[in-house]
């Protein structure tokens, strides 16, 4: 199974070297789209079980996550590049759908699926909503938190105008955050309550998806934007902030994980 695993990550990966075509960095490219997909695996492993539910879940979480709450906060601060960053979007869009359902048909072929003693424990609608608006404000949280000491300490030379900008817009800019993180909660709730998995094990797996999505993959890619400290500060800075949002929605929104199949019926099923 390790080997099928590991032959996941690399055929998946794959795809996400088509930008290298306009812009280079192969390697970086591959490296990108390797932790992407070791990002995915538990979903193929312990996700939905239907294919198409694997693919809303897959390519929900990595579009919203990795294109759209990203390329929105570029053009908050830097509204000169708002064309180029659009159709980058869109372009990112297709190349993220194709490749989720690229994963999906490697994980069948591959036989990912794994079965497992625990179920996901979802929480009522009615309790649910307030604890998706309470994740979302635990990210304003983090982000005020772990932003502040990161930008104090780190990026502010690299950014002599962000307190100014982020200053001008007032009360939106954290209404902004707040919508950044409800956006992240949401597209990671078909992920949270489809993992069968404990709720410890399931938020450490929405934590790194959040975190490699929307933060870790695309600054391992080198760009003409950042020097590369410049870019591992912000891969520490998004680990702080995108990983304690998935520990924290997933705690929010899982009830504690129960056996779903008894152990003598485990034993008698192997």
């Amino acid at each position: 199974m390790n080997w099928r695993i590991g032959l996941f990550c690399l055929l998946g990966g794959l795809c996400f070297t088509v930008s290298a075509a306009a812009t280079g960095h192969f390697a970086s490219w591959l490296l990108s789209g390797v932790l992407i997909a070791a990002a995915v695996a538990p979903i193929v492993l312990y996700g939905p079980r239907q294919i198409g539910a694997q693919f809303a879940a897959i390519s929900l979480s990595i579009i919203v996550i990795g294109l759209v709450c990203t390329i929105s906060e570029g053009i908050l601060f830097f509204p000169e590049r708002r064309a180029e960053m659009t159709r980058g979007l869109w372009g990112g869009i297709v190349l993220y759908l194709i490749a989720s359902a690229v994963m999906v048909g490697l994980a069948r072929l591959l036989k990912l699926r794994r079965e497992s003693t625990s179920s996901a424990q979802s929480r009522s609608v009615t309790t649910a909503a307030p604890m998706v608006l309470l994740g979302a404000l635990s990210y304003v949280l983090y982000y005020f938190i772990f932003g502040a000491i990161t930008f104090q300490f780190f990026t502010k030379r690299f950014y002599p105008h962000a307190a100014e900008q982020a200053a001008a817009l007032g009360g939106w800019f954290w209404a902004y955050q707040f919508a950044r993180g409800l956006m992240m909660v949401l597209a990671a709730l078909p992920v949270i309550y489809t993992l069968r998995l404990p709720r410890w094990k399931a938020a450490i797996v929405v934590g790194s998806l959040i975190w490699v999505v929307g933060g870790l993959a695309p600054l391992v890619v080198p760009n003409a934007e950042m020097v590369p400290l410049q870019r591992f500060e912000h891969i520490i800075e998004i680990f702080t902030q995108n990983f304690s949002l998935g520990l924290t929605a997933t705690w929010l929104l899982r009830r504690k994980s129960a056996a779903s199949i008894k152990p003598a019926e485990h034993l008698t099923a192997a």
